[in-house]
């Protein structure tokens, strides 16, 4: 380590209180990495009344409510050594009010559930002590049942109905005979004089639209690098809704630089959501291609790519699969990473260029997914105005 390298990490230890002084000493400029790495230390260990989560950088404050926390634990894991990791996270549950929470299981119980506060839980699950685990997952179940409770119904509704729309065959059948749809679409041909309806089209079911060969796969390959704690919740459940319908085959991956299937885990979304390990690098191309082994019938493949696009390998390969992926047929769509309570968070340069291949890419509401999926489902093709 030269003096340079050395001044710059006392820069990192001291923090900026030590900048004017380290600065005579011509210390360089901190490099855009170890400008992350100085917020990131100085959200824990910076004791200014603005410094911090929760205002001063020692005691409660209000640090659990704050929905940075997340996505700065991701960052950490990013940044630093895994040595180092626990440590700085140690420290971030005594210095920011998290160790009542998670130490503490009656506090947890009485706290609101909150969307941020569980993915930074969920972040830091592996440090909760055996005695909080159950109320830690009492109080992941109430919001995961929360979100179920406003999805699922409209997602269930919107699948079904694109799925029957499109599963339809041109050969008569009156034990096939889809009764709805026909007299719908016949509404206009109604005789006064006869007072019947006199249909110009029949619509038959076709009846080999519930075997596996026609059936829609589902792929959702989830980021879970640490900015996707809100985006990693309402996915899980979303994932669970899908794979217990029988008109779909469901498959769920989630990545960071390494891929963990976690299809089997789809019975219950609390177990799929302890599937997730928040936090580290993003390798989405690497995703991508475990991905691709699921697609049988690209025509009849809906793959949803939930990430904040950051991509941390092969940037140029991952945009040729990206578009190869398309070209054979797949119906792909982006959602876009959303924190802080639906705000979107992702790399723009990587959103346009895949924009700009025809491939969606949306900030998309949790409320709006139902709608998003019926849309693609039935063929239809997606604006940002739909999912406003």
């Amino acid at each position: 380590m030269n003096d340079t390298q050395e001044l710059q990490r006392w820069r990192l230890i001291l923090g900026q209180e030590s900048e004017n002084r380290l600065s005579s000493m011509n210390m360089p400029a901190l490099s855009e990495e170890q400008s992350l790495m100085d917020s990131a230390l100085a959200a824990i260990y910076n004791r200014s009344e603005s410094g911090g989560f929760g205002g001063s950088g020692r005691g409660g404050g209000h640090g659990p409510s704050n929905p940075q926390i997340s996505r700065w634990l991701g960052d950490v894991r990013t940044l630093f050594d895994k040595e180092i990791v626990k440590i700085i996270q140690n420290d971030a549950v005594n210095r920011c009010g998290l160790k009542q929470l998670l130490f503490e299981p009656e506090l947890l119980e009485n706290t609101e559930p909150d969307i941020s506060l569980a993915s930074t839980i969920l972040t830091l699950k592996d440090m909760i002590p055996k005695r909080s685990k159950d109320s830690v997952r009492a109080f992941i179940k109430k919001i995961v049942e929360d979100i179920n409770k406003q999805l699922e119904q409209d997602i269930r509704r919107a699948v079904t109905a694109a799925v029957n729309k499109r599963a339809h065959s041109p050969i008569p059948s009156a034990a096939a005979l889809d009764y709805k749809m026909t007299i719908r679409r016949n509404l206009k041909h109604w005789s006064p004089e006869l007072g019947t309806l006199v249909p110009e089209r029949f619509y038959f079911f076709d009846r080999g639209s519930k075997t596996a060969a026609n059936k829609w796969t589902v792929i959702l390959d989830i980021d879970q690098s640490g900015s996707m704690g809100e985006s990693v919740i309402y996915s899980s459940v979303v994932s669970c809704i899908l794979a217990s319908m029988s008109s779909l085959k469901t498959r769920v991956i989630a990545f960071d630089t390494n891929i963990v299937d976690l299809t089997e885990k789809c019975d219950d979304p609390v177990d799929l959501l302890y599937g997730f390990q928040l936090g580290g690098g993003t390798d989405i191309d690497k995703s991508v291609i475990y991905c691709q082994q699921f697609i049988e019938n690209p025509r009849k493949t809906l793959f949803f790519l939930i990430s904040d696009l950051e991509e941390g390998g092969n940037r140029a390969a991952f945009v040729r699969r990206m578009e190869e992926i398309k070209t054979s047929g797949v119906t792909l769509v982006c959602l876009l990473a959303l924190a802080d309570h639906g705000k979107p968070y992702y790399d723009e340069h990587m959103a346009q260029k895949l924009s700009g291949m025809g491939i969606p890419c949306f900030a998309c509401s949790p409320q709006k997914l139902p709608d998003l999926l019926g849309q693609v489902l039935r063929g239809g093709t997606l604006s940002v105005d739909d999912l406003k």
